[in-house]
């Protein structure tokens, strides 16, 4: 499948006889691509945004989360593409093994392309590779466009997650700080990470 070379750097970083981590033997994408944020309590608190591109999810850690507001710009840190089926993945990852920590589903749903160049649609993948995408999230907590652009490349390469202006953008909302739960199971990174995180 068109994801699977691209899970070796993935598959390389994680011992699965350790991890309950996927290792990745979904290939069958739905009709509308995913994504998924998943907050994850690792060395330090950071959401991982993830857009399923090509058979795998295309990642960023964000430390800040994402915002809706247009004004506020959050850093994007690109990491290894994951596995579709870590869409769903909710757990503990061990320590001593990378990433080691308490992952929870903060919010999923599909997404819409909406990258365009001098009026022609420009696919997720060349979009990414040209170092912009934007983007319609349609989601439990977030909603509404979305654009990741490329600020730095090369080995400190880094993006920004901005909220684009439109109805679903509020200033004054602060999803990240008001709303800590799992859309999968409603529990916090304490409760299932057994009272060890916040």
């Amino acid at each position: 499948m068109a994801g699977r070379d691209t899970l070796e750097e993935y598959r390389g970083k994680r011992d699965f006889s350790r991890t309950p981590e996927p290792q990745g033997e979904q290939d069958a994408a739905g009709a509308h691509p995913r994504f998924v944020i998943q907050k994850h309590r690792a060395t330090t608190l950071h959401y991982d945004f993830r857009l399923e591109v090509d058979g795998v999810l295309k990642s960023w850690a964000v430390p800040k989360g994402p915002s809706t507001n247009p004004k506020e710009k959050r850093l994007a840190v690109p990491t290894e593409d994951h596995p579709l089926d870590y869409a769903d993945f909710e757990g503990v990852i061990p320590e001593g093994s990378y990433g080691a920590g308490t992952v929870l589903v903060w919010d999923r749903g599909t997404y819409r392309n909406l990258t365009e160049k001098e009026g022609e649609r420009v696919g997720v993948a060349e979009a990414l590779r040209r170092g912009h995408v934007s983007f319609r999230l349609e989601g439990e907590k977030l909603r509404g466009g979305y654009a990741l652009t490329r600020f730095r490349t090369g080995k400190g390469e880094a993006w920004l997650l901005v909220k684009m202006d439109d109805a679903e953008a509020d200033p004054d909302r602060n999803p990240v700080g008001t709303e800590p739960r799992s859309v999968v199971s409603g529990r916090t990174l304490e409760e299932i990470g057994g009272g060890r995180d916040e």
